[in-house]
């Protein structure tokens, strides 16, 4: 397997010199988009040139357009029932955001889409199937009752592309994965992005892509949004009042808890106390998903209440701050949910809420975390009702400066900033002013 790490450095490259039709140049300077970003300056060209790719770069990279661009460029006709192309996402939302990125660009060569995922009705999906698409978009689960129907047959399927391979890796979908590959044509080209290439995922790379090109994306510095970092003790019967009070001096929030009931109960809390919120999770329809996605957008909803299995389908322009409720289960889960923030070069801020409970857990996170958090000074200790330790607030930031048109990855973590017992820590959740919404409301974002 060949590698490279590009990064701010590459030799910059026009659309037009990657290889791409005039008309999907034309569709891509019409949304203002002018530049590639590295990961797709780096993957494009051996996408075109019929490769398989197996692409390292962080969540919000641009790493959409980067398969959906050459799948668009060299993809032929389907048939009924028989697409030539197939995208894998692992949740709904992620699967809605890459066919509405794949429609404009598919269009632009008279060919079409459709996007195939739970929590809706069999009856759309079947009929655009009999119609004829292109390309199918879809989650692992619906795509293989379909396959089981004959709704759909995969053995015209020439590209692949298994986007957040490690996503799928975490929630289980890997086994059916390796079904749909397993169904689809033998000569196919495979396409694979994943903030990470290890384990699970290197295994699916070393049984389904043959010689594939590796390109790993370097995050450079000026093009990361400045984003700070915090940890926050709380006592346990505390945290939804200090979790409002961020919202209220925040803006545009997304809060992350561990599991369904979870969300809805801490939605229901924060509603009592005078913050607008709505939980989304996987327990919810996908009517009931998109209506509240579309609240929050339109600014109707100051936070949005959601698990980790929706942590990959949120992209959402201007969120001001991720709160992590409950402290992540590891690093991975930690940059997946702060990746919601600090988009197109924006401002940020990530705060996790620790209880005494997790301060273990806190400790082991800071440790595993890889982007510096730098102290902001001591602050006169705290005394709340059931918590007495001394502490000191420790913030952190991460990159500065201007994106490109297009979204590129916000910091991912932090290290070291500990106090005394490991885990940096405040009793309060003041010192964060409050963040100027846009005039527009917030946006879907195109990754």
């Amino acid at each position: 397997m060949s590698s490279t790490v590009v990064g701010a450095d590459a030799p910059p490259l026009s659309f037009a010199e990657l290889g791409l039709p005039a008309a999907m140049v034309d569709v891509l300077r019409r949304r203002g988009i002018t530049e590639p970003l590295p990961i797709q300056s780096a993957t494009i060209i051996d996408g075109i040139a019929g490769r398989d790719v197996s692409g390292k770069a962080p969540t919000g990279s641009g790493k959409t357009l980067a398969f959906a661009l050459p799948m668009a460029a060299i993809l032929a006709r389907g048939k009924p029932r028989r697409p030539r192309g197939l995208v894998l996402a692992p949740t709904r939302e992620l699967a809605a955001q890459i066919l509405a990125e794949l429609t404009p660009l598919l269009r632009a060569r008279g060919l079409r889409a459709h996007s195939f995922y739970g929590g809706v009705g069999f009856g759309p999906q079947k009929n655009a199937l009999r119609k004829g698409i292109d390309v199918a978009v879809a989650c692992p689960g619906r795509l293989e009752d379909l396959m089981g129907s004959g709704d759909i047959i995969l053995s015209d399927v020439d590209m692949v592309v298994v986007d957040e391979a490690d996503r799928m890796a975490d929630m289980g979908f890997l086994p059916a994965v390796s079904r749909i590959l397993d169904a689809a044509s033998p000569k196919r080209q495979t396409l694979l992005f994943s903030a990470t290439l290890d384990g699970d995922v290197d295994v699916l790379v070393r049984r389904y892509q043959r010689q594939p090109v590796r390109h790993e994306v370097a995050s450079p510095v000026e093009e990361i949004g400045r984003v700070t970092h915090a940890f926050h003790a709380v006592p346990h019967a505390d945290r939804v009042a200090v979790c409002a009070q961020l919202v209220a001096d925040q803006g545009s929030t997304i809060v992350f808890v561990r599991t369904k009931r979870g969300a809805d109960r801490v939605a229901t809390q924060l509603s009592r106390s005078g913050v607008s919120a709505q939980a989304i999770h996987g327990g919810r329809s996908q009517a009931q998903r998109d209506r509240t996605l579309a609240a929050f957008r339109a600014d109707k909803v100051q936070a949005l209440v959601a698990t980790d299995v929706a942590a990959r389908g949120i992209h959402v322009d201007d969120v001001s701050c991720v709160i992590h409720f409950d402290v992540p289960a590891d690093a991975k889960d930690y940059m997946h949910r702060s990746g919601r923030t600090g988009r197109v070069g924006a401002e940020g801020s990530v705060i996790v809420l620790v209880t005494p409970e997790q301060q273990a857990a806190a400790s082991l996170l800071l440790r595993n975390l890889d982007v510096t958090i730098t102290g902001s000074g001591a602050i006169e200790p705290q005394r709340t009702a059931g918590n007495s330790n001394r502490s000191r607030n420790v913030r952190g930031t991460s990159g500065s400066g201007t994106a490109r048109r297009q979204h590129v990855a916000p910091s991912a973590g932090a290290r070291s900033g500990r106090s005394r017992n490991g885990v940096a820590t405040s009793t309060r959740g003041g010192g964060y002013g409050r963040r100027p919404r846009s005039d527009s409301g917030r946006r879907a974002s195109s990754r």
